[in-house]
């Protein structure tokens, strides 16, 4: 099943993106989880800071879904919240290649 990740930053959470440290693990983190099919930040306007986070993911349960949030070194419940919703995708017959 496909699931849609979205992520809502508080401002705190431009501190831990400017972390190398922890950008490197988060990075890290995402590439050793392939079920994480693609992710990235959110800005409200391309020369604005980054507000939030969008993945796609593709595991059986929502419960894996809260795990592979829960362990991301980027994931700091006191300054990111998140929802999660399942995800069909419109043109099940064509690739995308972004």
């Amino acid at each position: 099943m496909r699931w849609a990740v979205i992520f809502k930053d508080a401002p705190e959470m431009l501190g831990v993106r400017a972390c190398g440290e922890l950008r490197n693990a988060h990075v890290a983190y995402a590439k050793a989880h392939p079920e994480l099919l693609i992710g990235g930040g959110l800005k409200p306007e391309a020369d604005q800071a980054f507000c939030g986070a969008l993945w796609i993911v593709e595991l059986e349960t929502r419960d894996q879904v809260e795990n592979l949030v829960a362990n991301d070194p980027f994931y700091f419940p006191e300054y990111r919240t998140f929802e999660i919703f399942t995800w069909g995708k419109l043109l099940e017959d064509q690739t995308a290649t972004l």
